[in-house]
């Protein structure tokens, strides 16, 4: 059983509002709804009664709410355990993509010296084709990239979406007009790497232009500070997220583009195996998750987004 779906009941219960549950679990209100009807199919009783102005226990909901308080409380008192300080003082290998190294990875890092500052870290950045490649292999204890890993016994977190904008160098003189998908073509493109989900999105983008098509000049690149360095040159225009350029803005060697057409934003994940008998990777995730919302929270819409709930 979801012990999120339980510390969703117990604060339902507790809370008997579905607004003011889904804002303290930083979900949405329909997935708060959904993991409190997944729970009374499972159980095959009604939980709660939705017919007053506030939702309210039914009998067999308060029954089921003394063993879900229990349950969670057990919870947190195993995650209390694994942050004694003398616990943990082996390595553990996370591998990261560069959008997440170049925006809320150090303060990741910092809160997980300070919760468990024995524990040897080993950092791999990479793409995330090559980070799932990696961890199939059994070479990293935890991911955070760009899409779920699909495996037995493996467990996903959604950490937070980055929104993605064209950008350009004022050495190319775009100005400040609304541009056309036809208008970007005209421009060498600074891409994410080949097969990558930003990779995709550009060629489902332009594929739907003759135009596009015939004009189109992709530069497939796996290195971010590369990709950052060559648009700031002026070789080209590129589609990342605005967090990871904070810099270049500030100092106007990159601007925002206007763009008629809307990038999806890069949503963040955290994927790790499940180990019962070694949750560590689970709690890291959980930090990493933490970071992410902090982050979105802190930086606003434009920056960073928390995320809709993985199915």
């Amino acid at each position: 059983m979801n012990i999120r779906f339980l510390e969703t009941f117990v604060w339902l219960a507790r809370l008997r509002n579905f607004r003011l549950t889904a804002e303290r679990l930083h979900t949405t209100q329909a997935a708060v709804s959904s993991r409190i009807a997944s729970l009374e199919q499972d159980f095959g009783v009604r939980l709660f009664d939705r017919s007053a102005r506030e939702v309210a226990l039914t009998a067999d909901g308060s029954k089921a709410l003394v063993h879900a308080e229990r349950m969670v409380k057990l919870m947190r008192e195993m995650k209390e355990d694994m942050s004694d300080r003398e616990v943990y003082a082996g390595v553990i290998r996370i591998g990261v993509i560069e959008s997440i190294v170049h925006s809320w990875f150090p303060d990741f890092l910092g809160r997980l010296h300070k919760t468990f500052p024995r524990l040897q870290i080993e950092i791999v950045s990479d793409t995330t084709i090559h980070l799932h490649e990696q961890f199939s292999k059994g070479n990293l204890d935890l991911v955070l990239q760009a899409e779920a890993v699909i495996g037995p016994q493996v467990s996903n977190l959604a950490l937070c979406e980055l929104p993605m904008r064209w950008v350009g160098s004022p050495k190319l003189d775009i100005g400040s007009e609304t541009l056309s998908l036809a208008d970007l073509a005209a421009f060498p493109i600074i891409s994410f790497a080949r097969n990558s989900g930003p990779h995709a999105v550009i060629e489902r983008l332009f594929s739907g232009s003759q135009r596009s098509e015939r004009t189109l000049h992709i530069n497939c690149i796996a290195s971010v500070a590369t990709m950052i360095r060559l648009a700031t040159d002026g070789f080209g225009i590129t589609a990342v997220p605005p967090a990871i350029i904070q810099r270049e803005l500030n100092e106007e060697s990159l601007h925002l583009l206007r763009v008629d057409t809307e990038f999806p934003a890069l949503v963040l994940i955290a994927s790790f195996r499940s180990d019962h008998e070694n949750p560590l990777t689970e709690t890291v995730a959980r930090i990493a998750q933490e970071t992410a919302a902090d982050f979105a929270l802190n930086w606003g819409h434009e920056i960073a987004r928390l995320p809709a709930p993985l199915n």
